[in-house]
């Protein structure tokens, strides 16, 4: 029997114990929806994922694209899978109605798409990246944009993508040397060269929808001068067909380390006579409507991150149950059966790590997942604000930690698999190459140590940040009423105190002291307050927990709620303590990095 893909009874935890997501339904754009029909779709992505996707899944990694100068070549099957997924309306589940959506709360569709991405892994990336930019044009491009291409790329004729990267700017915008010139028609013609552009080419849709920065001509230099265009593969006809071909031409593949099902492409706009564009809102705004889509993709990449973590953590706990190998140390007998691994003390380190890594980092993304819904279908304003608030500022550590912390969990299902897990017969290695991707695109954990140390965190007179505090405070408050939670309390009380007085201090150096120097460990800022919102997390696990043990619950709830306090116990004891070590790394300004000399490596 194959390892599960995900565990069904944590997903419903955290939809309906954790997050409470059937109270949603009380909302206007949710109202005909109910409990039935959430599991529905859940149950028919779990479908989609082991019908479509799982039986292809090593086949997706080893035989990955390939372009023979002409045209990019997919396997065949994984064109089947993704038909699938439209057929199944879950490649636009949050849409509304009129667009061909199931108006789902995305936390709902996030778990559902938890089975489609443990199964299909990156091969879900070019649904993912295409509701991600119909949500862009839907939210900023005007309604015959949307209507020429948000209506199509929902209902899975034409894919999208998101066009930053270029072979001289990496993540530097400001650099890039995209151009775009105003034509008489109105558009603009597009010349440039992009890289790194997931999805930007195959042959799984009829047309590719580009989201490209470019600079119009004249246009100030740095960020203020970006502008967002969309770029098709293809013009379309009067009545919506596929047009002339639009000088977007594919440069080549890049082979990745992991990820391979979706193609990493480079691309080249506009060679001859210049690529037709359409402006997307105002000349200038780019990077501020671009910001849109990056936002979401980063919580996606946090999703992404977390479910390869979860998805190594089921195997290698199904492995380890049923794996015989040695004894326990006070066992003399070598003719005594052996144990299954699972009951050495090492193995279980590795499995609670992996636990406590991949539960707390999807629990931290289905967080924001609904905050990014309650910003936009809370009942109040005030309550909107404050999702508002709070998404923002957790932005940067939702798609950092899960993403840093993702591949370290399948590094772990590596080693309890031992050297079955270092070979292909077995996808736990598949899963770490693919993990190791998250850290780097959408934002490096460097850019977004920045983001959220120097520009995140002094923002509004720290009204983020002191809201964060405030939410953990609250949770701190009420876990104290249960006694097995309090030590928890005291140590998140004193994590807490530490991240104040370590902020206060950065604060008060960004403004007085080499601003190089402070930032120069802003990873260690993000990966401090990192751990201190997943002890957060899993503190609001361990009350949920707690509350659900004292009524007396089936036995098999019972091992499932003791799991979730020995992992709460885990992070705390294991885990928790290493901020102060990077606290005083942080609050000493520490130069060893900042004053290493390029000529001494």
């Amino acid at each position: 029997m194959a390892a599960p893909m995900m565990n069904e009874r944590d997903l419903e935890f955290m939809l309906y114990e954790l997050f409470d997501s059937e109270s949603l339904i009380s909302r206007e754009r949710y109202q005909d929806h109910d409990r039935q029909t959430f599991n529905q779709v859940i149950d028919t992505a779990k479908n989609v994922a082991e019908k479509f996707f799982l039986p292809i899944r090593q086949k997706l990694d080893t035989e990955q694209p390939t372009f023979d100068g002409k045209k990019v070549h997919l396997i065949p099957e994984l064109k089947v899978a993704f038909d699938a997924v439209i057929e199944s309306g879950l490649s636009s589940a949050t849409a509304d109605y009129e667009l061909m959506g199931m108006q789902l709360p995305p936390i709902v569709a996030n778990v559902a798409n938890s089975y489609l991405f443990a199964a299909g892994g990156t091969g879900m990336g070019y649904t993912a990246l295409t509701s991600a930019n119909a949500n862009l044009l839907q939210a900023h491009g005007s309604q015959e944009l949307i209507d020429r291409w948000v209506k199509p790329m929902r209902s899975g004729r034409f894919a999208g993508t998101m066009a930053m990267t270029e072979p001289g700017s990496g993540s530097g915008l400001a650099d890039l040397t995209t151009s775009a010139v105003k034509s008489a028609q109105g558009n603009y013609k597009v010349t440039g060269n992009k890289i790194f552009i997931s999805g930007g080419d195959h042959d799984l849709t009829e047309n590719i929808v580009h989201l490209v920065l470019a600079r119009i001509k004249g246009a100030p230099q740095g960020i203020k001068g970006i502008s967002l265009f969309v770029v098709p593969k293809f013009l379309l006809n009067d009545d919506g067909s596929i047009g002339a071909d639009n000088e977007v031409a594919l440069a080549g593949l890049f082979h990745k380390m992991g990820g391979r099902a979706q193609t990493s492409t480079a691309l080249s706009f506009g060679e001859k006579k210049g690529s037709v564009a359409y402006l997307v809102g105002e000349e200038n705004h780019g990077l501020k409507y671009m910001f849109h889509m990056m936002n979401e993709a980063r919580i996606m990449i946090g999703s992404s991150a977390a479910i390869t973590a979860l998805a190594g953590y089921h195997y290698s706990l199904d492995y380890a149950k049923e794996r015989p190998q040695g004894r326990l140390p006070s066992c003399n007998d070598p003719h005594s059966p052996m144990v299954n691994i699972i009951e050495h003390a090492d193995v279980k380190r590795m499995l609670l790590a992996q636990k406590a890594y991949a539960e707390g980092a999807y629990a931290l993304v289905l967080y924001g997942t609904q905050l990014a819904d309650d910003e936009k279908t809370a009942d109040t304003e005030q309550a909107r604000t404050q999702a508002h608030l709070l998404l923002d500022f957790l932005t940067p550590i939702i798609k950092t930690w899960p993403s840093e912390y993702g591949p370290k969990a399948n590094d772990f299902a590596i080693q309890v698999l031992g050297g079955h897990g270092y070979i292909n017969e077995h996808p736990v290695e598949m899963f770490y190459r693919d993990n190791r991707l998250n850290p780097i695109h959408e934002g490096t954990t460097c850019i977004q140590s920045l983001d959220l140390l120097a520009r995140k965190l002094p923002m509004n007179n720290l009204a983020g940040y002191l809201a964060t505090l405030a939410e953990m405070e609250k949770t701190s408050v009420i876990a104290r009423e249960y006694d097995n939670l309090v030590c928890y309390c005291d140590e998140l009380d004193a994590a807490m105190a530490n991240l104040k007085q370590t902020t206060n201090t950065l604060l008060q150096a960004m403004s007085t002291q080499n601003i190089d120097l402070v930032l120069s460990n802003s990873v260690k800022y993000i990966e401090l307050f990192g751990h201190i919102t997943i002890a957060w997390i899993w503190l609001k696990q361990g009350v949920v927990a707690t509350k659900s043990l004292a009524e007396q619950p089936h036995e098999s709830d019972i091992s499932f709620y003791q799991g979730k306090l020995q992992a709460l116990q885990y992070f705390y004891r294991f885990e928790l303590p290493q901020i102060y070590h990077w606290s005083s790394i942080l609050s000493e300004i520490d130069s060893t990095c900042y004053e290493m000399n390029a000529d001494w490596f």
